[in-house]
This record gives C-alpha cells, sequence and structure tokens, in this order.
C-alpha cells in the first residue's frame, strides 16, 4: 500500500470494493435514465405542481420572437420543422413591420415578418438550431421572452401540444 493509500482509511486495494457491483449497477440503471428523461421529468413535475397548488410556474413557457425577410419564409421556417415536429404549440406571422438595425456598420432599412413561436422554455434551444440551419439570413434573430404568468388552461394546451425531448 502506498503512503497516500495509507493515509485514507476507506481505500482497498485494487480488485476489492466496499460496495458489491450489483448495488452499483442498480443504482446506474437508476440514475441514467433519470439524466436522460430529465426536461420529461421536469415538466411531469411542473404539471403536478401546478395541479396540486393552482399556480403557475414562471419560466416553465416561452415566446420565441423570430424575423424573416418574407412572408413565405416565415411559413416555411415555421412549418418545415417547428409545427410538424411539435417543438411549438403555435406560430403567430404577423404582418410586414418596418426594421431599422445595425449590420456591418451600417444602419439598415427594411420590411420584415415577425413570427411569435410559443414553446416550452426547455425546447428552445432545439428550435434556435433548427432555425439557425434553415434561415436565409446570415444572422437570424431569435429572442425568447420568458413566460411569468399565463392562463393555466393555455399553460396545459402549450405542454399538451408540445413534445418533450
Amino acid at each position: 500500500m502506498s503512503c497516500v493509500a495509507g493515509r485514507m482509511e476507506w481505500y482497498k486495494e485494487p480488485g476489492s470494493h466496499s460496495v458489491p457491483r450489483s448495488v452499483l449497477y442498480i443504482l446506474c440503471l437508476l440514475l441514467f435514465p433519470t439524466v436522460v428523461m430529465y426536461p420529461g421529468l421536469w415538466s411531469i413535475g411542473v404539471q403536478l405542481h401546478s395541479l396540486l397548488t393552482g399556480s403557475y410556474v414562471p419560466g416553465h413557457h416561452s415566446v420565441l420572437l423570430i424575423s424573416s425577410p418574407n412572408e413565405q419564409a416565415a411559413k416555411d421556417i415555421g412549418s418545415r420543422a417547428i409545427m410538424e415536429r411539435r417543438m411549438a404549440a403555435s406560430i403567430n406571422i404577423l404582418p410586414r413591420t418596418s426594421t431599422m438595425y445595425y449590420w456591418k456598420g451600417e444602419i439598415q432599412d427594411s420590411t420584415e415578418i415577425m413570427m411569435l413561436v410559443k414553446t416550452k422554455t426547455s425546447g428552445i434551444q432545439k428550435v434556435i438550431d433548427y432555425v439557425r440551419s434553415v434561415h436565409p439570413y446570415e444572422n437570424p434573430e431569435v429572442l425568447s421572452l420568458s413566460v411569468d404568468h399565463g392562463s393555466p388552461t393555455c399553460m396545459d394546451w402549450i405542454d399538451e401540444a408540445v413534445l418533450d425531448d
């Protein structure tokens, strides 16, 4: 036994175990699915909390603002995967807006279409990754706004409509 190991009373020689392998195996079998299913478990926990207390858990849902150059691009982005893959409960495509912004050191002035995407906060990154992969802009604008309060029936509807990972 080395002098470092001699000072650690819990240390065992290689090959010996203080905890039976079967116990470690069972712990791993229980822990792995819990970690993998975390978003789904969180969603169930939030729904149980809301059911038992009658209150909403702030931040469980979000609204994403996504700008597009035209209505067809917005519909393509919205329907192609966001809605078909149930990453959002709904998408509102707002009429043409006038937009002013800085881009590459200059003030730009254009018209755009704004999308409001209602989803679970746990799925935001998935939506952002998809939008970046198909959006015609070099740097698509995707902003997330956390929902602090909302109609319980509307929030339940979002939970049912959006699939968990």
